[in-house]
């Protein structure tokens, strides 16, 4: 028998490459960094339907739910960033033979510890140090972690291409234009990025009418089921202004070339249009299992338990942002035209606002009042280091409170 006569034929190689279990290569080892939140909760979902190996889980505080996890997926390290929480942990799990580590310190072990992907789901800036420390491990890191591009996208692409690892977005909107350029010609040919944005649970309202919103109404999103913080930032459409500072590092594409479109059905996530003018979508259901897994099995695509898209039971509608209205998405755009610090300063001030009001000690349109006003803050002039992005945030952060402390509710 032949060479060729001894292969698999074109069929069956089709076959292997679509039935999960012959693919023994996307059973990797994975390590989930805020394994207790919306993303890392789905991950773990992920994980476990393509036979992957769990070595470290990472979350904030909530170690009762850390302990069923550890129970289930067993894995080798975990962590609590709150060190009380660590501590309950330790109590919880003391008859299993797991490595309880606490604060910045566990949370970088765990990005380092040996692994083929590091799934960053922490929210927030606290997530850009593991992503640096991740990459000079060498390991690939499939990101839902905004910050980490947001507040350090030139370090963050550097410390990639030096150690020769991969960034794998995990958000639906960059998952959705990575798809779209799978296919993209030697020279990219790409004229425009188009980012779709579900316009929240307050499309059409005016600035007046939102004064006496309250974070149970912002929290009330029409299709994705996320965690709170992520919630208020697609409310007051912070999360598009982020995610197009996101796409500029990810895909290296001019602020001017990327544009904000209102899809109240989240059925289209995002758009390249090409020089040709052709114009390439990634289309499916509202489930964020799809971009999770794909940053886990790329390039391959195998078998998911997600819902098949049905078109037929769904329109398409598309309209302009109002940027009048949600004043984040300038404020955000404004900061990456900047450049330098400024990403890093719009970052500190929206995290620091959204968390005021979810206390409900500021009002909804605050949120976007404090990020504007960062911009005319006085800060360094970045040389590109984590250390002064640090010493911004913490700046910013101490300035927005102290305007915030100043606002009548």
């Amino acid at each position: 028998m032949s060479e060729a006569e001894g292969r698999a034929s074109p069929e069956r190689q089709v076959q292997m490459l679509t039935d999960h279990n012959d693919l023994d290569c996307i059973k990797k080892r994975i390590t989930i960094l805020g394994s207790t939140g919306s993303i890392g909760r789905q991950a773990l979902n992920v994980a476990q339907t393509l036979g992957c190996s769990v070595m470290a889980l990472a979350a904030h505080s909530n170690s009762e739910l850390m302990e069923q996890q550890i129970r289930q997926y067993k894995p080798s390290l975990a962590v609590m960033f709150d060190k009380k929480a660590a501590d309950d942990l330790r109590v919880r799990v003391g008859d299993l033979s797991v490595k309880i580590m606490s604060g910045m310190d566990g949370l970088c072990e765990a990005a380092a510890a040996q692994t083929d992907l590091v799934l960053n789901s922490v929210v927030g800036m606290v997530g850009l140090r593991p992503t640096i420390t991740a990459m000079e491990a060498g390991h690939h890191v499939a990101l839902a972690n905004k910050e980490s591009l947001v507040a350090g996208g030139e370090v963050v692409m550097k410390t990639a291409a030096r150690c020769g690892v991969d960034i794998l977005p995990v958000d639906s909107e960059h998952s959705a234009i990575f798809q779209c350029i799978q296919g993209a010609p030697p020279n990219r040919a790409i004229k425009r990025l188009i980012l779709t944005a579900s316009g929240g649970p307050f499309f059409g309202k005016t600035a007046e009418e939102l004064r006496t919103t309250t974070p149970r109404e912002a929290l009330n999103h029409p299709n994705w089921s996320m965690g709170a913080k992520i919630t208020i930032d697609s409310a007051t459409m912070m999360n598009k202004g982020l995610e197009l500072i996101e796409a500029h590092w990810l895909f290296y594409i001019s602020p001017e070339n990327i544009d904000i479109v209102i899809h109240r059905e989240s059925i289209v996530h995002s758009l390249v249009e090409y020089q040709d003018n052709s114009v390439i979508a990634q289309l499916g259901v509202p489930d964020m299992r799809i971009p999770i897994q794909y940053a886990i099995t790329w390039p391959l695509r195998v078998k998911s338990e997600v819902k098949q898209l049905n078109l037929i039971e769904h329109s398409l509608s598309f309209y302009p942002p109002d940027y009048k209205t949600f004043v984040c998405m300038d404020a955000c755009k404004t900061a990456i035209k900047r450049g330098g610090l400024s990403p890093a300063a719009v970052n500190a001030a929206n995290e620091v606002a959204v968390a005021l009001f979810l206390d409900e000690k500021i009002g909804f349109t605050d949120i976007g009042r404090l990020v504007i006003e960062s911009l005319e803050y006085d800060i360094p002039v970045a040389n590109g280091s984590l250390e002064q992005i640090s010493q911004t945030d913490t700046l910013v952060r101490e300035k927005t409170l102290y305007s915030a402390k100043k606002t009548k509710r």
